[in-house]
């Protein structure tokens, strides 16, 4: 089972208005949907919401529900923020087995930035995107899948098919696709290497004239 456990109360009012008089009593309002039963409005506690999430393994996890002595599987899907305080002010749930196959979103890490020599020669890591979404179970999931950007010249590209899954893991979309580039800096590269070739001949040019002058 998960790691991290949300105590749920149920919600009364719902909607806008609803969420509104959960959050004035300190709660963080949700909802829980999935499997066969219909949405459900909840709400955590605040204080207990944000320590969950400042956790890291809260959005996009296998957690566990709870409402008074019954427990549950649920993944946390999409959690909102405001904008200016950065307080989480909405949740959804997600009813799931811990055996269950389903599809979501892991995040991705960038790695060996300082190892990557397209990076070193001046050019820029385009991320295409952030995450990719995966097929595994609900207590498969992992926490993030690496990117090893070491020996990425500029030019070079990263697709879903160079990445190492787990066991039991596996992408749920075009293995083709392109995940990051090394673009931006080739045209520089360029100058930069005919600018030294230019020194060079200089300085030759320098040296001969001196050595005709003696």
């Amino acid at each position: 089972m998960a790691e991290i456990v949300l105590n749920v109360e149920l919600r009364e009012r719902t909607g806008t208005g609803g969420a509104r008089v959960a959050r004035r009593a300190g709660l963080v309002p949700g909802v829980l949907y999935g499997g066969k039963q219909a949405p459900v409005a909840i709400s955590v506690k605040a204080n207990e919401f944000r320590k969950a999430l400042y956790t890291g393994k809260l959005l996009g996890h296998l957690v566990t529900l709870k409402y008074g002595n019954e427990t549950q599987p649920v993944i946390a899907k999409s959690i909102d923020m405001h904008p200016v305080t950065d307080v989480p002010t909405h949740f959804d749930l997600y009813r799931v087995d811990a055996d269950q196959q389903i599809k979501i979103a892991v995040p991705l890490h960038f790695a060996h930035q300082d190892e990557c020599p397209g990076l070193k020669r001046g050019g820029t890591l385009n991320v295409v995107f952030h995450d990719v979404l995966v097929s595994c179970h609900a207590d498969q999931i992992p926490e993030e899948l690496v990117i090893d950007l070491k020996g990425l010249e500029i030019g070079g590209s990263v697709h879903v098919s160079d990445l190492t899954f787990p066991k039991g893991v596996e992408a749920a979309i075009d293995t083709a696709t392109v995940l990051a580039t090394i673009s931006g800096a080739s045209s520089q590269a360029d100058a930069d290497d005919a600018a030294d070739a230019a020194t060079s001949e200089t300085a030759a040019a320098a040296s001969s004239a001196e050595g005709g002058e003696a």
